[in-house]
């Protein structure tokens, strides 16, 4: 089809820059995996325990997609509707090769490369949904919910189980942890993620996020960094 088949211009193609070259990656899908640092989970008020239960997932909007780099902040508006909206620093791994129902052996294959992230999160709308039985889409699927860096390819740094993750809001540092502290690793989120969807190139899956994550106000300055991957930063601006 060409344009003149569509009723209006399709919006772009949500994508991503990939270090040490000028091709971008596309993006299709965001899976973002909840409560997968224990340290977070018990600070929600949830412990996890990895011999009974299995990760379990929400999805972001593609849309919702905001480029960023540590040189190069991007600036994103405070969000409405909320009164506490929260950070979340995160790693992204991006899927580059067609993956269902695949080992955690095989996993390796899937992985095209990763990135740093922010999921940003109306927190009071998600406790209010969590209270109420409902979905989270309110409180984590929102425009501009999905800060994510420039891709770093996979090849050269392999599987990545262990490197320093941290977040500083205005200089001062809030989340702090390890990749090591994964409750489940990449290997073993590609694995499950795999066994419900049938996982495509431009897939992105946001990891976890380490405790310590909280308030931000118009104004904030965030900063992060992940070990091997490098660095991201937002300004959050007045409300629209």
């Amino acid at each position: 089809m060409n344009q003149a088949d569509y009723l209006w211009p399709p919006a772009p193609v949500p994508s991503l820059p990939i270090r040490g070259t000028t091709a971008r990656l596309p993006v299709r899908r965001i899976f973002c995996v909840g409560r997968n640092y224990q340290g977070h989970a018990i600070e929600m008020g949830t412990p996890i325990d990895k011999t009974t239960m299995r990760p379990f997932y929400f999805i972001k909007d593609a849309g919702s997609l905001v480029e960023t780099s540590a040189g190069k902040p991007a600036r994103v508006p405070y969000p409405p509707g909320t009164g506490n909206y929260h950070h979340e620093i995160e790693l992204v791994v991006a899927i580059g090769a067609e993956g269902f129902k695949a080992s955690a052996a095989d996993a390796d294959r899937l992985v095209y490369g990763y990135a740093a992230g922010l999921d940003m999160t109306r927190r009071d709308l998600q406790k209010l949904c969590q209270g109420q039985g409902r979905p989270w889409d309110l409180g984590k699927n929102f425009e501009r919910g999905a800060v994510c860096g420039e891709i770093v390819p996979a090849a050269g740094l392999g599987m990545l189980d262990q490197g320093a993750i941290t977040l500083q809001v205005n200089g001062e540092t809030r989340q702090s942890g390890d990749l090591s502290m994964l409750i489940w690793n990449i290997r073993e989120l590609i694995a499950d993620l795999s066994c419900f969807y049938h996982l495509q190139p431009g897939d992105l899956l946001y990891t976890g996020t380490p405790e310590g994550v909280g308030a931000v106000r118009p104004g904030d300055r965030l900063s992060g960094h992940i070990e091997g991957v490098g660095g991201i930063a937002l300004e959050i601006g007045e409300p629209e």
